[in-house]
């Protein structure tokens, strides 16, 4: 079951929920982190979420803030921290735009 927020979000911006949950070919980068030769983005930043969390790698003084290990920099463009809010934009990159 949705929440209500989300039920809002999905009958006012069907397009944009397609967008997170369409399944995608993955760039070479992205399919050896994720181990999928396809996936949607939703699914994507979930799998990097849990990679984050199994790997012990949020700032212990700030868990606004990712330390990237070696395999996490080669998916968000080398950058050796990563602030939270940034992650769900770094891995957009990676992902096809749409043609209008």
């Amino acid at each position: 079951m949705l929440p209500q927020r989300m039920k809002k979000a999905v009958t006012d911006n069907p397009k944009k929920l397609a967008n997170l949950i369409d399944l995608v070919n993955l760039p070479s980068t992205l399919r050896d982190f994720i181990g999928q030769s396809q996936t949607s983005r939703l699914s994507c930043f979930m799998r990097v979420w849990s990679y984050i969390k199994t790997n012990n790698l949020q700032d212990p003084n700030n868990k606004n803030v990712v330390n990237c290990d070696e395999k996490l920099k080669g998916i968000l463009l080398g950058k050796p921290q990563v602030d939270l809010a940034e992650l769900p934009e770094l891995i957009k990159l990676h992902f096809p735009k749409e043609p209008k």
